[in-house]
């Protein structure tokens, strides 16, 4: 039975036009925001290896928390931190609010299940 993922997918659009790359990224099911990229460059750093990692690490191993993922990383959490809101921005990740005793948190999860990149020369 072939899953419907059409609710958790994002696509980028890339233009190439005589003097540069524009692009703009695009959330599907009605959601009105485009992004827009200066360049090439700044997709490549939406898509790093350091994001993919913290998406796989959210996908599999589910921390319960930022702080939780950045362990599990081995990074600085303040540096994770900033790459989750950058993820969250796009609608890469989703923060769940919770809390453990007196402390609240936010629990990141994944809210995609697959990204297609078009890149249409002009």
């Amino acid at each position: 039975m072939a899953k419907d993922n059409e609710g958790r997918t994002r696509v980028v659009n890339l233009y190439v036009t005589p003097t540069s790359f524009s692009s703009f990224f695009k959330r599907l099911r009605g959601q009105k925001e485009d992004y827009n990229f200066s360049g090439l460059s700044d997709l490549r750093k939406m898509l790093s290896n350091e994001k993919a990692k913290i998406l796989n690490v959210i996908k599999n191993e589910k921390p319960n928390s930022i702080y939780g993922l950045a362990k599990i990383l081995g990074r600085n959490f303040k540096a994770v931190r900033n790459d989750i809101e950058t993820l969250e921005k796009f609608g890469f990740v989703e923060l769940k609010p919770g809390s453990k005793g007196d402390r609240k948190r936010l629990k990141p999860m994944v809210a995609i299940d697959n990204l297609q990149v078009n890149i249409s020369f002009e």
